[in-house]
């Protein structure tokens, strides 16, 4: 008989005992021959396609330091429409942002790289809470002027098939939410000066779905559901990148007679602003 040695990896096997024992015995062996050299499983093919989609989506905002989009805000309870706005989001690094709403009415989101502000004039008050004390979905989209690291707010990222995306180009991507504790320990290896927030306060038991272009990585819409039959969603369009905005847009100085009041902004049992 003639004995056939191969190299596989490295390891010397020799087939004619190979051919002898039985199919599981066979794929225990090479499972065996793997783990010793290392060779690391195959990925699935969807945790492959969403890891690079999250790339394409990361490394388009991330050489950015400043972007401008237009966006409509969509506020719904068990399936009926309660709020729609549109208006203008303006991105600065590190961590600043301002959310001017212009329809129906004209109002003001800006965080200021510490504080979030929510201006409304018709009632010629202002709110102020510490930004990584907010509980408003807007808040984390600050990663867009901050390191740009999907990470910092998703512990896990996977596509999702069954939901109907805005174009046929787009993937949908479903965020599994940081925990509190580990948002906490992430943010001791964080910048404090790029990541504004990890993820909003109370937010991990929330559906977080994110709409982007496979191709460019252009966000195109971000949805949050919440328990209760709540659903946020922002669409965006119109995407520029490095436009100039001056360091003042982002910054909030209270008009003359505004009240200012220290809270929590607008959330949960009413629409988010």
């Amino acid at each position: 008989m003639v004995i056939r040695r191969h190299a596989c990896f490295g390891v010397s096997l020799n087939t004619a005992r190979i051919a002898s024992v039985s199919p599981s015995n066979k794929l225990a062996m090479v499972l065996a021959v793997i783990a010793l050299v290392g060779v690391p499983p195959l990925l699935n093919a969807a945790t492959q396609e969403s890891e690079a989609v999250v790339k394409t989506f990361e490394t388009h905002y991330r050489a950015a330091k400043t972007l401008q989009a237009t966006f409509l805000e969509r506020y719904t309870e068990n399936g009926a429409v309660v709020r729609t706005e549109a208006g203008t989001a303006f991105f600065r690094r590190p961590g600043k942002m301002r959310w001017e709403y212009e329809a129906p009415e004209k109002d003001l989101f800006l965080v200021d790289g510490k504080t979030a502000w929510f201006y409304v004039p018709a009632d010629r008050t202002a709110t102020r809470v510490p930004a990584k004390q907010s509980a408003d979905w807007r808040t984390p989209l600050a990663l867009l002027a901050g390191e740009m690291k999907v990470s910092r707010v998703c512990a896990h990222v996977d596509l999702v098939s069954n939901e109907r995306a805005l174009s046929e180009n787009d993937a949908v991507l479903r965020c599994r939410v940081k925990g509190a504790a580990n948002g906490a320990k992430n943010a001791k290896d964080s910048n404090p000066e790029q990541d504004t927030l990890a993820a909003p306060a109370g937010s991990q038991n929330e559906v977080v779905l994110f709409e982007v272009d496979r191709q460019t990585g252009e966000l195109a819409r971000l949805i949050v559901r919440q328990s209760g039959g709540v659903e946020v969603e922002f669409r965006f369009e119109n995407w520029h990148l490095d436009p100039p905005l001056p360091e003042s847009l982002f910054k909030f100085e209270p008009p003359a007679g505004v009240a200012i009041v220290n809270g929590e902004l607008p959330q949960g049992d009413g629409p988010v602003k």
